[in-house]
């Protein structure tokens, strides 16, 4: 059996355009948050800038920062969130972002080397917004085992 790794997308709709004075302190850290994520411990690949373009058009919302990333298992995602830099800027995220009204997050499992595309993210996040947490997609709230996801037969 190949080796599983933990792919993420997060979504999330902005206040204002990304020139506006509003963004400009969350624009200011992308690039310190993103540091942060590459040398963090169990980080493997993040959707980069040229790819943004593609991932708004097919959520069809130009309004949507989205996120895409993989790492090595949950663990290490959790403590890039929570335990590292990131956290400063993600406490903050109510003077960018609104709150939407659907799941915004969705976490699977991948092969080891799999580099998940757009359309992988947007049907996880369309998934668990119809079925909620399960081990085909979940969040931090239902942590999932790779043999959870391995054994989890799909709601159809």
């Amino acid at each position: 059996m190949s080796k599983l790794h933990l792919a993420q997308v997060n979504i999330a709709r902005r206040l204002a355009p990304m020139d506006d004075p509003i963004m400009l302190d969350f624009v200011k850290n992308v690039d310190k948050i993103n540091a942060i994520a590459d040398n963090a411990d169990g980080f493997i690949w993040r959707l980069k800038d040229e790819d943004k373009d593609l991932a708004t058009s097919m959520f069809r919302d130009d309004t949507l920062i989205i996120n895409m990333s993989v790492w090595k298992n949950l663990e290490s995602l959790f403590n890039y969130t929570y335990n590292s830099g990131h956290i400063e800027v993600f406490k903050r995220k109510k003077e960018w972002f609104s709150k939407m009204k659907i799941l915004h997050m969705a976490f699977w499992y991948i092969p080891e080397g799999y580099e998940p595309t757009m359309q992988d993210a947007k049907n996880r996040l369309d998934y668990i917004n119809n079925h909620g947490d399960t081990p085909h997609a979940f969040t931090f709230k239902n942590k999932f085992s790779v043999t959870d996801a391995l054994t989890y037969k799909q709601i159809v």
